[in-house]
């Protein structure tokens, strides 16, 4: 029997401050729009905007929660008439939005497109950026959408003059045969190198973010082999367990920050671990938030004992404190554990494990809740309310 299930919840975050006036952004066609560049992570987005609250004082973040890799994350200006979409596995700016042409005003060379007082016509469009092939006319949209290299206006195009332009590629006129011409309704920047067209409707997912560089490191495949080390793919280091402070120093660079580890809240659950809760108190944390990444070391060895893989999925308290960490788990030559791995698909290649620890998060304000924490030999997975991994923790048993 089907039972009829809600759609998923979308989870809006708002910054909500004193809307401010008309603001002017550089079009880079292909590349941007002011701060915001095609391919940036949503960490250096995020970045900008608190860089220059005073401007973007009015924010949107939208996702859905329960399957967070299914659409793309949003950052939306309302008051600015813009909104960013990143690329729900990458957590890259895939596509720019220009939503409401009259609240932002752009600046292409020394011209000026949109704004309160700035109609972006056919004709003025066709002025600035010159001839380009025949557009395409949706006809169920009642729109026409032109394309440039890494840039679309769309038009909406009235009823009586839809014989204008018949389904599919075809010419505009610059005026329509009352002498109005059209004024553009939306504005598209995306990436040109894969040569897709980008624009409203279904061309809205042709858009993906640029080719990162062959020695970027984000997005760098982890390998793990648990219980022993991990392997990073793109500068091929390797920290086993048991590595010196210096060694990791040697291998990753110096870490973004340095945490003391308060006490250990998993310690009463293991009869293993004779030492005392001063001595627990002593490990400490170096943190590499650029790589998704946390190494516990031994207060009294200082060798590495810890190490903790954060997918930064939206919905988690700790979002946007770390950039995901693109880990591998291989549990043996045919099955592996990713971000995008759910819980139940764990359970599957692992086994079950029993019940969870309950995880408290942040303050009691906190709109995300708990989450639970399921161990097994040498790994342990926090896992969120919508089945999907947060962090792995790994050890040696």
């Amino acid at each position: 029997m089907l039972q009829h299930r809600p759609p998923p919840q979308r989870r809006r975050r708002r910054c909500v401050g004193t809307a401010v006036g008309t603001i002017v952004l550089d079009l880079h066609p292909g590349h941007g729009v002011g701060p915001f560049s095609l391919g940036m992570p949503i960490c250096e987005a995020l970045a900008q905007i608190e860089e220059q609250r005073n401007t973007y004082d009015v924010v949107d973040v939208r996702f859905y929660d329960e399957e967070p890799l299914s659409s793309d994350i949003i950052i939306g200006f309302p008051v600015h008439g813009f909104r960013l979409r990143f690329d729900p596995w990458s957590q890259r700016l895939r596509l720019i939005e220009i939503v409401d042409v009259k609240r932002l005003q752009m600046r292409y060379a020394t011209f000026l497109i949109g704004g309160p007082s700035t109609l972006a016509t056919f004709v003025d469009v066709y002025a600035i950026f010159g001839p380009t092939f025949p557009g395409i006319y949706d006809k169920d949209r009642g729109v026409y959408t032109l394309f440039y290299p890494g840039l679309s206006f769309t038009f909406p195009i009235p009823s009586q003059y839809t014989d204008c332009c018949p389904n599919g590629e075809a010419e505009l006129p610059l005026e329509f045969p009352d002498g109005t011409t059209p004024v553009t309704c939306r504005v598209f920047i995306y990436d040109s190198s894969t040569n897709k067209k980008g624009g409203l409707g279904s061309l809205i997912d042709n858009a993906s973010a640029p080719p990162l560089p062959a020695t970027s490191l984000y997005m760098e495949e982890v390998h793990v082999k648990l219980g022993e080390e991990l392997y990073f793919s793109t500068g091929g280091q390797r920290i086993p367990f048991g590595a010196s402070q210096q060694d990791v120093w040697s291998e990753l660079g110096h870490p973004c920050g340095f945490h003391q580890k308060q006490v250990d809240q998993m310690a009463i659950h293991s009869a293993s671990d004779p030492r005392t809760r001063k001595i627990l108190c002593e490990d400490h944390f170096y943190n590499y938030f650029t790589r998704g990444l946390d190494i516990l070391f031994d207060g009294r060895t200082h060798k590495v004992k810890k190490f903790i893989l954060h997918s930064n999925h939206p919905g988690h308290v700790d979002f946007n404190s770390y950039i995901k960490c693109n880990f591998v788990i291989q549990v043996n030559n045919s099955k592996h554990i990713t971000p995008s791995t759910k819980w139940d698909q764990v359970k599957e290649i692992l086994g079950d494990c029993g019940r969870a620890v309950i995880r408290k998060q942040g303050s009691p304000s906190n709109p995300f809740g708990s989450t639970l924490v399921y161990g097994y030999q040498n790994i342990a997975f926090e896992v969120m309310k919508n089945g999907y991994i947060a962090t792995a923790t790994l050890f040696q048993s």
